[in-house]
């Protein structure tokens, strides 16, 4: 029987070496995944949740699964409120953002500023996403610690494809944020004439 230390040793080196292969493949700096007192950190203090938030970074379904069969929680934050699922939906991580939910992730969780994973990718213009996530339930009306909502993300960022998912699943033009902005405000605001345009058809 393979013990707890060594499945655990395995699954850190296997997300590891991801993270490591991801990188090269944006050709982007060393971030912290390559850190040596981060890998030290995980290893002394077996922090199975930072190995479930990275693997969802990275799209590692293998690993995801491997954690959940551990025990660990599919909600886990890290310290800004992130859950795997905000962190997989905002990387763009479809095949994560899949089984993640398949085995009972929190669609609507929101970080520590209020924002939930329908945000985040309407944030980011990630489509695929935020079809996924209406699809399978998420709500389109939550607002965040602002009173800002997804639509209010898609319109402000130009993400119109987004913003017609959204649209077509009933989100509501006439929430107001925080400073009495609506959805279309903010378009206007930043010159998404297209936006502002559908969303006046609505």
């Amino acid at each position: 029987m393979v013990s707890l230390d060594a499945c655990f040793g395995s699954i850190i080196n296997q997300t590891i070496l991801w993270g490591k292969r991801y990188l090269r493949r944006q050709a982007v700096l060393p971030s912290i995944i390559l850190n040596v007192e981060f890998e030290n950190n995980i290893m002394e203090n077996q922090n199975y949740e930072a190995v479930m938030i990275h693997a969802a970074r990275v799209d590692n379904v293998d690993v995801i699964s491997e954690l959940i069969k551990l025990g660990v929680s599919v909600n886990c934050k890290d310290d800004k409120g992130y859950t795997p699922l905000i962190i997989a939906c905002y990387n763009n991580r479809l095949n994560a953002v899949h089984a993640l939910l398949d085995h009972g992730a929190a669609i609507d969780e929101a970080d520590a500023n209020g924002n939930t994973a329908l945000m985040g990718s309407c944030f980011k213009g990630h489509d695929a996403i935020v079809k996924a996530l209406i699809d399978r339930g998420a709500s389109v009306n939550l607002q965040h610690g602002n009173g800002g909502t997804a639509l209010m993300f898609a319109s402000m960022f130009g993400r119109n494809e987004a913003m017609q998912v959204l649209l077509d699943a009933g989100a509501d033009t006439g929430i107001l944020d925080s400073r009495g902005l609506s959805a279309a405000d903010h378009a206007r605001n930043q010159n998404n004439v297209d936006g502002y345009n559908l969303l006046s058809h609505n």
